[in-house]
């Protein structure tokens, strides 16, 4: 069934961006105050499930034509991957490393191990989310 609501859906597309660029600010906060990996995966999910009622499924999957279980593996294996690198280094589980940068347009920032696994956290919880939905959504 298409949908033709021109003021829901023109809305979705400007506010798609603000949760979505609001859940990559939270992702990036996740290190210092409350928020991550998990809660920015969440609020993506949201803005996706918006495309969702905004549009039909078949519309959101050519505007977004990722293989959400891909997704799912990548996020798992960035997170086990960085939880067993520490074995390594003959340091403890899930130990992470750290250090400050010089980066070109950020000046000195502080970088973690720790955001690798936030970002595999991020790619499950939208892959598994988004996996669920469109198998639930895509039913006749």
């Amino acid at each position: 069934m298409k949908n033709n609501n021109v003021i829901l859906q023109t809305t979705t597309k400007v506010t798609f961006f603000i949760i979505f660029l609001f859940s990559i600010h939270i992702f990036f906060a996740g290190h210092f105050s409350p928020g991550g990996g998990f809660v920015g995966g969440l609020l993506t999910t949201g803005a996706i499930v918006l495309l969702l009622l905004a549009f039909d499924l078949e519309t959101v999957r050519a505007t977004l034509p990722f293989n959400f279980t891909v997704v799912i593996a990548v996020g798992l294996l960035l997170s086990l991957g960085t939880a067993a690198g520490s074995i390594l280094f003959n340091v403890p589980f899930f130990t992470h490393a750290f250090g400050h940068f010089n980066l070109p347009l950020f000046g000195d920032t502080e970088l973690h191990t720790a955001m690798i696994f936030d970002l595999g956290v991020y790619l499950v919880v939208v892959g598994a989310a988004i996996t669920i939905i469109q198998s639930i959504g895509g039913d006749e």
